[in-house]
């Protein structure tokens, strides 16, 4: 099935109450998939890539490697070849960049390529300023010369290997100074970078072509460039933001799941962030079981203080799951803290929960205390962003009532076909264009 088309809008009407069953196998990871097609550009030869999301984000990135001259093509559901025989620095539409902030994970590939390339600026989320100046300083140690004026444009006659000591461990930009390693002449080393599950799928898929890097999931890994890069076959692994999104799902409609190639490897810190609200998984293999009827009650920290729940670079419990976090948090029995330190303003869907009947306090745009359990009313929402989104059709799902959310085109941005995936499980979501 094609993805949505990206200019579509819709809404979701959401008729709350229905406890959910059975078993559901999360997406493919959208921010493993994302550099991986951006990274496909580096080999003239044909790629595979199975597991592959089919959402709004990836469909426009495929689109904006079309417009360079790569060869696209879906040969499955979620199956992807890719085959940039020839790629030129053609114009990229700013539309389409626009729509997603994982167009500049084209400026490594595209340098490395081409020796040159000219970006509009991204888009994606607007959770607060996303800075790109790691990216800028990570690249322009390999060579590049960058010049901003509206549009963001680099060159570099020969990407050459040296000592880049990124100023934040930003996963775009250790994912974009990767790509770009892998192409520079000579060795490379990457240092305070990011080492999320997805950024260990990329360096995995630039091995699989033929690249030499050490040191995956540390915060320093060595590369060896200048390989030819060839051929090559991946998989992308399971989004652990959605299988976080799921447990919270099952324990805000009070649900029994089975979330299957949950890829438990990676949920550790998620995990243990749950177990603070008192919302317990089984183990079983590579699946995950949410039981029903949960105690839900927040732990306290030893001397009965009230605990927090921070987001922190990887391995620490990961910031694109505390929005799913907060919803749980309101259906949960004691006091919280939770602490978004990433963005000023992800935490400002929380006034949505709050005209739920939420008991939350924001206290600045990174703190908010949530006390529970509340029980949430039906209401009109908006979402804002993916994460934010699926928080509130989460809510929409556990409250009283039926609940339309707009803009909900920005939730299949990063969860595909999630409507039909839950409504298989006994969710009431009707999906529909929006209201003119």
């Amino acid at each position: 099935m094609a993805a949505p088309r990206a200019s579509e809008r819709i809404e979701y009407i959401v008729e709350g109450g229905h406890r959910l069953s059975g078993s559901i196998t999360p997406s493919g990871n959208k921010n493993a998939a994302l550099p991986i097609i951006a990274a496909a550009l580096l080999s003239e030869h044909p790629i595979k890539l199975s597991n592959v999301p089919r959402i709004r984000d990836v469909e426009a990135l495929v689109e904006l490697i079309a417009s360079v001259g790569a060869e696209t093509e879906w040969t499955g559901a979620n199956e992807l070849r890719i085959h940039a025989r020839d790629v030129r620095p053609a114009d990229l539409d700013p539309d389409l960049c626009g729509r997603i902030r994982a167009s500049i994970l084209l400026a490594g590939p595209m340098l490395a390529r081409c020796g040159e390339v000219t970006l509009p600026p991204p888009g994606g989320d607007v959770i607060g300023r996303r800075r790109l100046d790691t990216h800028f300083l990570a690249l322009q140690r390999l060579g590049a010369e960058i010049s901003v004026n509206g549009s963001y444009s680099f060159r570099a006659s020969q990407l050459v290997g040296a000592d880049v000591f990124m100023d934040e461990p930003s996963v775009t930009a250790t994912e974009n100074a990767l790509s770009a390693a892998v192409a520079a002449k000579g060795v490379t080393v990457l240092g305070n970078c990011a080492s999320e599950p997805h950024v260990q799928d990329l360096a995995g898929f630039l091995i699989a072509m033929g690249a030499e890097i050490e040191g995956i999931g540390t915060n320093c890994m060595t590369v060896h460039g200048g390989r030819d890069l060839k051929s090559a076959e991946h998989r992308i692994g399971t989004d652990y933001v959605e299988v976080g999104s799921l447990i919270g799902l099952a324990a805000v409609t009070n649900s029994e799941l089975r979330i299957t190639n949950a890829g438990v490897e990676h949920l550790r810190s998620t995990l243990m962030g749950f177990d603070k609200l008192g919302v317990r998984c089984r183990i079983e293999g590579d699946d995950l079981i949410v039981a029903q009827g949960q105690e839900k009650k927040v732990v306290p920290d030893f001397g009965g203080h009230v605990p927090k729940i921070e987001d922190q670079p990887w391995p620490a419990f990961p910031a694109d799951t505390m929005s799913i976090a907060i919803v749980t948090a309101t259906q949960c029995e004691g006091m919280v803290l939770m602490f978004e330190k990433m963005y000023e303003s992800r935490m400002f869907f929380v006034d949505k929960l709050i005209a739920m009947g939420a008991r939350i306090v924001l206290c600045d745009p990174h703190r908010a205390v949530i006390s529970g359990p509340t029980m949430l009313r039906a209401s009109r929402l908006e979402s804002p962003d993916i994460r934010a989104g699926m928080a509130m059709l989460i809510a929409a799902m556990g409250a009283e009532g039926t609940s339309i959310i707009n803009n909900a085109q920005q939730i299949e941005r990063g969860y595909e076909r999630i409507d039909e995936r839950l409504n298989a499980l006994g969710a009431k979501i009707s999906r529909t264009p929006a209201r003119t």
